[in-house]
């Protein structure tokens, strides 16, 4: 039985308000899908508590670098010997962080946490807790000259073992923004390679990281997987690891470049003689254990 009102029969009007019903629900799931997109939104330009890293750029030790002045710069500066040209490149690797000097927002972090030449670490794990961004530039600009003192005397120190006068020598750096540590094996090597008449690389584009100490020890660093990406984009066909990272190195390295494993100044500068004269293979590949 129907019971009519108007024109219109219950059915009918139960069909209409259930319409109204549905329709009053999209409208509800729409509104709220939009403010679930705005909050989004605005929760990923928000400051993170993350650094991300990246592959930096390369500096051929043997080449020149723009300085101050506008002017390009030998980047290491040698007086009181002849030098000498090398066919070859020697690249020191570096790493890009964003989220130091200001901090990263949440998007920036999202989208190097899904890329894999990309890296994500806790800010507090770059700069310490307690120490301003100010202080944590000083430090690397102090680390960074520490390294060059310490190439500089290491490099005169191995050609002095070698039979070289280096009484009178006198090495020094041009670093433009270049700061920590990290530089010091390669900056010894093309110390040594400048002040010595051998072709060393042979032509070869070569790349490398790595401390030196006062025992002309090569020491481990931080990025290592991402300062092989930059080098094999900069050209390098070969990579001087430190035995100490050895670890991060295997499974990582990108095709294209082969890893060699060094641990002392001795090791590397007899990797870049064989590397230069055709012998590279005979090198060791880091391994783990």
């Amino acid at each position: 039985m129907h019971f009519r009102h108007g024109k219109f029969t219950l059915s009918t009007m139960v069909k209409r308000a259930a319409s109204y019903v549905g329709l009053e629900w999209r409208g509800l799931r729409y509104h709220l899908g939009l403010v679930g997109a705005l909050l989004c939104i605005v929760m990923l330009c928000m400051p993170s508590a993350f650094v991300t890293e990246g592959p930096g750029p390369t500096r051929d030790v043997l080449g020149t670098v723009t300085v101050e002045n506008g002017k390009a710069e030998q980047m290491i500066v040698v007086s009181g010997a002849k030098t000498y040209k090398d066919s070859g490149k020697l690249l020191l690797t570096t790493v890009n962080s964003y989220g130091v000097n200001s901090p990263a927002v949440n998007a920036q972090v999202l989208v190097a946490w899904f890329n894999p030449q990309a890296g994500v670490l806790p800010r507090e794990a770059v700069i310490p807790p307690g120490q301003s961004v100010k202080e944590y530039t000083d430090n690397a600009k102090q680390e960074m000259t520490g390294a060059q003192d310490s190439a500089s005397s290491q490099a005169l120190a191995f050609l002095s073992s070698q039979g070289m006068d280096t009484s009178n020598v006198k090495v020094s750096m041009n670093v433009d923004e270049i700061g920590g540590p990290s530089a010091g094996l390669m900056y010894t090597l093309g110390a040594i390679d400048k002040l010595t008449e051998a072709d060393e690389t042979g032509g070869a584009t070569i790349a490398g990281t790595g401390t030196i100490d006062d025992k002309g020890k090569v020491g481990p660093i931080g990025g290592i997987r991402l300062k092989m990406i930059g080098a094999k984009r900069d050209g390098a066909t070969w990579f001087l690891a430190p035995k100490d990272n050895c670890d991060e190195v295997v499974g990582h390295v990108p095709d294209g470049i082969r890893d060699v494993r060094v641990d002392t100044l001795a090791d590397a500068y007899e990797a870049l003689v064989k590397i230069g004269q055709g012998k590279g293979d005979t090198l060791p590949h880091c391994t783990v254990g």
